[in-house]
């Protein structure tokens, strides 16, 4: 069976007019999840990275045991506030409002070659931010790597020129 089977649609949630795509069953199928892991594996691996960063909270699934994979750091960005330690935060607006993410500051180093992962892009503001947090600190962002890509939203437009590679389109 292939992972993209294993995705589940939920209509109207976590409101009415927007369609979830639900990585659950995926990550309770052991083979499924497996092959999320071992593709984005052989993707990075021989790149010389120095980082695999996942954005709360489902990056944070592919981010682990890929960096685990390739033996490389896992980095966490997070939500304002959810870091113990001193952080470096960027603030992005959201199509009502805004939001925060924020990283260690010891968690990147300038020379950093680094791979952002995530469950999925949409519009592309979060991968947007995320990009902008890690470039602050001098590093370069390899690639985006997600599971979904909704090739409707168009999120890929807002991360240009940086390669977005996604296992499955919906």
């Amino acid at each position: 069976m292939r992972f993209q089977e294993l995705i589940r649609t939920i209509k109207d949630f976590p409101k009415p007019g927007i369609t979830y795509q639900d990585i659950t069953p995926v990550l309770q199928n052991p083979a499924g999840f497996k092959e999320i892991i071992d593709s984005f594996t052989e993707r990075y691996k021989g790149q010389n990275i120095q980082g695999i960063a996942g954005v709360e909270s489902r990056g944070f699934l592919i981010a682990a045991p890929l960096a685990k994979e390739l033996e490389v750091p896992l980095l966490l960005i997070r939500k304002k506030g959810k870091l113990p330690f001193k952080t470096k935060s960027i603030t992005y607006d959201l199509e009502y409002g805004s939001d925060s993410l924020e990283i260690h500051v010891d968690a990147v180093a300038k020379s950093d070659r680094i791979v952002l992962v995530d469950d999925l892009i949409a519009t592309g503001g979060t991968l947007a931010a995320a990009v902008q947090l890690i470039e602050n600190f001098g590093a370069t962002v390899v690639e985006l790597g997600v599971i979904i890509e909704l090739i409707d939203l168009n999120g890929r437009s807002k991360l240009k020129p940086l390669p977005l590679h996604s296992l499955c389109k919906i």
